[in-house]
């Protein structure tokens, strides 16, 4: 019986992914310090999982949505889950903007000795075509959105079928074997960590960090404070759920998202475990594709610090009418951080280009620091579109929480 015990508990060891992601990135990290030629090399790996994990995102997306959509009696549910969904992410991503904002001002990580700092070619994100950050042209350019719109259209075409019943059980036969074979793609997931913090630490260096780190610091300092300060208290009063138990269950999707600084690979393991929370499966597939495209609270907070950075290394003095305009321009321009191909910088541009007052190539100094912040915008917003869910589902009297010791409730 011990014999038997003992086995059982080195299995769960050796089948940890959480476990061997970290054990990934600090192997990933000591290579990009000590050789970082070779890590450089290991980007690949990292670039490859992501593209397999997009393979999965779209029919995950399409049949959780269409099976939620189709077993809804009430197809106005749809609208209203779809509009409480943005009034949050409107509301939630004006305190992250202005946590940013706030925390920029009065810490000024800008405040640095600017012939010290190394400037990169920011060249490819200030030229080219203006950024479009029309609805049309998120559309156009976002792969989950259009998932997400012809998900919509064929689950209310599905609810209306006089035999649904026999469809809906096909969907959910075929969504079985799919979330099968991601569960053994998700055994990939070290490698994956490693390949991308190995590239990152071998192209950049933790030298790199040394001049900026106040600003490096301040942007992870204020993430840490918004999942504090303003998520906890929504998450604790409203839905009565406890913060480090979420962050405890979904603890192997942030590992993952750290090592390769993307959130694109958790996307869906996250609607998987959010239903499995106890989470309304219609809400998860409407609200986090949703989410991927519009509740970028980390991405806001690091726009609106980038912004007044880029204004303190040139001294250029920012009025409170001026700091509400930047507010209100990145509301705007940063809806088109999703599906961009260098989306901060494009999205910095657009808005430096619409203040005026601050050189546009102060950029050229975040491109060393780039990829270390995006780890910490990446997390965020998978945090912020785990936490949206869960409020969502509330609302709805759709939460209902599995009692014992792996809830995640107060």
């Amino acid at each position: 019986m011990e014999q038997k015990k003992e086995k059982s508990k080195l299995y769960k060891v050796l089948t940890n992914i959480a476990l061997w992601v970290f054990v990934a990135i600090i192997v990933g990290t000591i290579l990009g310090v000590t050789a970082p030629e070779m890590a450089k090399k290991m980007d690949v790996i990292s670039h490859y999982f992501i593209e397999i994990i997009k393979v999965f995102t779209g029919p995950i997306i399409f049949l959780t949505l269409v099976t939620g959509i189709s077993s809804m009696g009430d197809l106005k549910k749809v609208g209203r889950i779809g509009f409480k969904a943005l009034m949050y992410f409107e509301v939630v991503s004006i305190f992250s903007l202005a946590i940013g904002i706030l925390i920029a001002h009065y810490f000024q990580p800008g405040s640095v000795d600017i012939s010290k700092l190394h400037h990169g070619d920011a060249s490819k994100y200030t030229t080219g075509p203006k950024q479009d950050i029309s609805l049309l042209h998120l559309i156009k350019t976002n792969f989950t959105l259009q998932v997400l719109i012809v998900s919509i259209i064929t689950g209310i075409v599905v609810n209306k079928l006089k035999f649904k019943d026999k469809v809906i059980e096909k969907f959910h036969f075929v969504e079985k074997y799919v979330f099968m074979a991601l569960k053994l793609v998700m055994y990939l997931a070290p490698l994956a960590a490693f390949g991308g913090i190995a590239s990152a630490v071998g192209n950049y260096g933790i030298k790199t960090l040394i001049p900026l780190g106040k600003l490096v610091g301040s942007v992870y300092a204020t993430m840490i404070l918004f999942i504090l300060c303003v998520l906890w208290p929504i998450l604790h009063f409203y839905c009565k759920v406890n913060l480090f138990k979420f962050l405890q269950h979904i603890k192997e999707e942030l590992l993952l998202v750290w090592g390769t600084s993307s959130s694109e690979p958790a996307l869906p393991a996250m609607m998987q475990k959010l239903e499995a929370m106890g989470c309304s499966k219609s809400v998860v597939g409407l609200v986090i594709p949703t989410g991927y495209s519009f509740n970028l609270d980390g991405t806001a907070i690091y726009l609106s610090m980038s912004v007044l950075f880029i204004a303190q290394l040139y001294n250029v003095h920012l009025s409170f009418e001026e700091l509400g305009s930047i507010l209100l321009i990145l509301m705007i321009t940063s809806k088109g951080a999703a599906g961009v191909t260098g989306s901060g910088f494009v999205v910095l541009a657009s808005t430096l280009t619409a203040i005026h007052k601050i050189p546009l190539e102060g950029l050229g100094f975040l491109l060393g620091v780039d990829k270390f912040m995006s780890e910490a915008r990446a997390l965020t917003n998978v945090i912020g579109n785990g936490i949206a869910t869960i409020v969502i589902s509330k609302s709805e009297k759709e939460l209902h929480l599995i009692p014992g010791k792996d809830s995640i409730a107060e």
